[in-house]
């Protein structure tokens, strides 16, 4: 399984990015796609969580109303589409996939027990 993150970049305070992350190498009728970032110095932090189940989307706290996950099946690419970026935004989003449990994962928005993971895209946010 591979998954790939794109998109990320400099954007400035109030601007939009779309991150893209494309999946390959896999047939599994049920799992999860999640998205999380990492900035310097800090924890990694959870996004959002969308299933390929029922597409139901799943956002944290942090980037809730700001950010909308969506998925296009025929490509196995998920996107997040954030809009009004904070310089607190600022951080490496990787993506990550899991098999089993994807309800309990993206509800919990865990990243304990994900399957695969992408490398990153760093997106910095200038104030």
């Amino acid at each position: 399984v591979q998954l790939v993150e794109s998109g990320g970049g400099l954007v400035q305070a109030g601007g939009s990015l779309r991150l893209s992350c494309a999946a390959s190498g896999f047939t599994f009728d049920d799992y999860a796609i999640a998205w999380f970032r990492q900035a310097p110095g800090k924890r990694r932090e959870a996004v959002s969580c969308t299933r390929s189940s029922d597409g139901r989307s799943y956002y944290g706290d942090s980037v809730k109303g700001r950010v909308t996950i969506s998925s296009d099946n025929a490509k196995n690419t998920v996107y997040l589409q954030m809009n009004s970026l904070k310089p607190e935004d600022t951080a490496t989003y990787y993506c990550a996939l899991v098999r089993d449990g994807t309800s309990w994962y993206c509800t919990n928005l865990s990243d304990y027990g994900m399957d695969y993971w992408g490398k990153g895209t760093l997106v910095t946010v200038s104030s």
